[in-house]
């Protein structure tokens, strides 16, 4: 039976905050703090416990390697050698936002009738320009029955940020649906990460029908105000599509044929009158989990700045109070994650497939979530200092820490990937 399932990324012991992400107000903002890598992973196992008290399937996906030290053997140069900067883009741990994993099409929307995920090449940021080979690794892992087609990344130099940047709207998860790509031109002193001709490879090698895929511009306004990714001025669900009023360089065109395509959707815009893209970006609004609960209806998981933002908040105690289709909110502190630039919906990869073609090891029950957390509690560094990455401890003391995850969890494969 075809269901979504929510892959979270697990917070790596390499956690810290370099800021080296430009459009991403939050991570440059905070650049320089003391990070607290134990502290974020269990932040993260609770939202994931959250997930799954409201009945939801979850999975997940494993820290990599970090430093990446075969990344900078190709720079010709070796950790302990490397200028900072260099040394930054090495141990960032920034794979664990698994909306950036890859770009998922369910099997209901392909031609084949397979589930396609593209890896995603995140070429905008040398930071994450090195995580999709071990992504890659995992997805090819988790992913590896016949009901999926797991594909190489988008070359260079077309810029792919994966589902951070696409949307899909069905009447059911397991129905056909129409799926919608966002993309980016300029954005004034930001670069535009994810490119038109990316998203129209991975719309080809998914195998989708033409006449249920869209393709969209984000507009310059979003991109200049810190929505590096369309993930965080809009969200879609279901029948139900929750953007900010100016999320899309042409609203009105995309409502259009978004309602041409799927006549049954609902568009809920929150108006820049009642809460600005400013308030919206600092508050992660969008950048939530629109669910949909087993008993029916929709539910937000929102991070916990959004109920600290009165426009934000009075906004959706009134949705919630109305007619609207989203019915519950479910708050969940993601802090650490947040001061890094990313919200609940940054730490997770949607993906809609049989839970039995799933290799067991990637998904999760509240048992082993004990059991990662137990191994977080006793090998994450408690705190790295924004001038800790040079110290020559923390490297034997964040690979043990990834080992002892791994060996946990039955996927030593992945030590050496």
């Amino acid at each position: 039976m075809l269901t979504e399932i929510n892959f979270d990324g697990i917070i790596g012991p390499s956690h810290n905050y370099a800021g080296l992400s430009p459009g991403n107000l939050a991570a440059t903002r905070n650049r320089g703090l003391t990070s607290h890598p134990r502290e974020a992973a269990l932040q993260g196992i609770a939202k994931m416990r959250a997930n799954l008290a409201l009945g939801l399937p979850q999975g997940i996906l494993l820290p990599h390697a970090r430093p990446d030290h075969r990344w900078l053997e190709s720079l010709a140069t070796r950790y302990a050698e490397a200028p900072p900067h260099l040394q930054a883009q090495a141990l960032s741990a920034s794979a664990m936002w698994a909306a950036n994993a890859a770009t998922v099409s369910p099997a209901p929307d392909t031609a084949d009738g397979r589930c396609h995920l593209t890896v995603a090449n995140l070429v905008t940021m040398p930071h994450r320009s090195h995580e999709w080979p071990e992504t890659l690794a995992q997805l090819r892992l988790a992913f590896a029955g016949d009901s999926f087609r797991v594909h190489a990344p988008v070359p260079p130099p077309f810029g792919d940020e994966g589902a951070a940047n696409h949307m899909r709207l069905a009447p059911a998860h397991d129905l056909p649906g129409v799926e919608v790509f966002v993309y980016g031109v300029s954005g004034g002193p930001f670069p535009a990460r994810q490119h038109r001709e990316a998203s129209a490879a991975v719309a080809r090698r998914h195998r989708l029908d033409p006449a249920r895929t869209l393709f969209v511009q984000q507009s310059d306004a979003a991109i200049a105000a810190g929505a590096f990714h369309n993930d965080v001025v809009a969200v879609a669900n279901g029948t139900v599509l929750f953007a900010h009023e100016q999320a899309f360089a042409d609203r009105e065109g995309f409502h259009d044929a978004l309602r041409a395509a799927m006549p049954q959707v609902e568009i809920v815009e929150v108006p820049a009158a009642r809460v600005s893209l400013e308030d919206a970006i600092a508050s992660y609004l969008f950048n939530a989990q629109l669910v949909t609960l087993p008993a029916g209806g929709q539910a937000l998981v929102l991070p916990s700045e959004a109920r600290e933002t009165p426009s934000v908040w009075n906004w959706l105690e009134e949705h919630v109070a109305g007619n609207g289709p989203i019915r519950h909110l479910e708050v969940v502190d993601v802090r650490q994650s947040m001061a890094n630039g990313g919200g609940p919906a940054c730490l997770r990869l949607r993906v809609v497939a049989d839970p039995a073609t799933i290799d067991p090891r990637f998904l999760v029950d509240e048992a082993r979530l004990d059991a990662i957390s137990a191994v977080i509690a006793a090998h994450w560094p408690e705190a790295i200092p924004f001038d800790g990455i040079a110290d020559p401890a923390l490297l034997p003391a964040i690979a043990e820490a990834r080992r002892a995850l791994l060996d946990q969890l039955g996927l030593v494969e992945l030590i050496d990937r």
